[in-house]
């Protein structure tokens, strides 16, 4: 089979040559890398990876296929994909496709055939960049300053363009073999009620509802631009903060909105999230060199001393000095002591920068869905 050629151009000149798989074309984004060994499926759909190029480290992709259910949002999201080698073969029970016809079909351009490993090394050395991968375009020269011309994603504001658009119920739980994903079933007469959560939608993962579901919540699912008095007209025991794309400094409506909501009510938040509860407590946050993807990130709880490994997904982090003694720190990244978990000293708030729900990844976190809903359970009763 003869496959056609395509390049990929970085902002700071360095090229690599490939072949085309998926659609055909042209793409630009932030190009950062992944070191899952599987789950590719997954982080094709998390919504987080709007505005990026995605590079594998792992260096056969596609190897179980692709189905309906192993999905993140309602389709891929990135704005392409870099493999070693794309699967032309893939074999698993579940398997309903190769990867190469899903991202055809989606319109994901991705290139193969390059040396994964020394882009992935150049990115560690040099810092997550700007980059094109084309098709259509065999002027080296040209896509290099193509790359360089584009704006990046710090002060940009992507939630807007993967959020929903408008509220929703979720009443899906986890998956089961041979049984899927369970629905939600109503309490019966008699029984505890389920905690009411609405979830800001800044560009969630469905398998953070599922969790949710599974954990004993009623979930309701909001835009991320909600306003704060929008989302307490629903009484909720508990607001969740996603997970999502891009710089947290440009989501200013959303920052607004949580100021408005802290204190009034239990609050978790995930990685984006988190980064959003810092900066509407007056932190800040910075852009690392490189980020953190993938389902392997060592995690070290400061209270129990004990190590979770956790999948993660982001290139901003949060500067706990920063917050004027509200938060105090509760987790840190093994690999670089950055902040991975904060928790208010007197609020009922708290949220980790990691992806307890995993998918793909590890259960090592997931037991903090418990601890929000014991959160709310506390604070309900404290309200007597």
């Amino acid at each position: 089979m003869v496959m056609k050629k395509a390049i990929l151009a970085l902002a700071d000149g360095r090229i690599f040559a490939g072949r085309s798989f998926g659609a055909e074309g042209e793409t630009t984004g932030e190009v950062v890398f992944n070191t899952s060994m599987a789950g590719y499926q997954e982080v094709l759909t998390d919504p987080s990876y709007k505005g990026q190029i995605v590079t594998m480290t792992c260096p056969l992709i596609g190897n179980y296929g692709v189905n309906d259910e192993d999905v993140e949002s309602r389709g891929p999201v990135v704005e392409g994909f870099i493999v070693k080698e794309a699967c032309r073969f893939p074999s698993n029970w579940r398997s309903q496709k190769g990867i190469d016809q899903y991202l055809k079909e989606n319109g994901i351009v991705g290139i193969e055939g390059i040396d994964t490993r020394a882009l992935t090394v150049h990115i560690r050395k040099h810092g997550a960049q700007q980059g094109i991968i084309s098709t259509e375009d065999p002027d080296r020269n040209s896509l290099v300053e193509k790359a360089r011309s584009l704006p990046g994603l710090v002060g940009i504001d992507l939630v807007k363009q993967v959020t929903c658009s408008e509220s929703y119920k979720w009443n899906e739980g986890g998956w089961n073999v041979g049984i899927g994903y369970k629905k939600q079933v109503e309490e019966s007469p008699g029984k505890v009620s389920r905690f009411r959560v609405v979830a800001y939608d800044f560009g969630i993962k469905r398998n953070i509802l599922r969790l949710l579901v599974d954990a004993g919540c009623d979930v309701t699912v909001v835009p991320g631009y909600t306003s704060y008095e929008a989302v307490l007209d629903l009484d909720p025991d508990g607001i969740f903060l996603s997970n999502g794309p891009g710089d947290p400094e440009g989501v200013g409506y959303a920052i607004k909105n949580i100021k408005g909501l802290v204190g009034k009510r239990p609050v978790f938040g995930i990685c984006l999230g988190h980064q959003l509860l810092a900066l509407a407590l007056g932190g800040r946050t910075y852009k690392l060199k490189f980020g953190h993807r993938g389902g392997n990130q060592p995690v070290m709880d400061l209270k129990t001393r004990r190590v979770e490994i956790t999948t993660q997904n982001h290139g901003f982090a949060v500067d706990i000095d920063s917050i004027c003694g509200d938060m105090e720190l509760t987790h840190i990244n093994l690999n670089d002591n950055t902040v991975e978990g904060m928790r208010h000293k007197s609020l009922p708030v708290f949220s980790v920068q990691y992806h307890p729900e995993s998918s793909p990844g590890p259960h090592d976190s997931r037991y903090l869905f418990d601890s929000f809903v014991t959160m709310m359970r506390d604070y309900s009763r404290a309200k007597g």
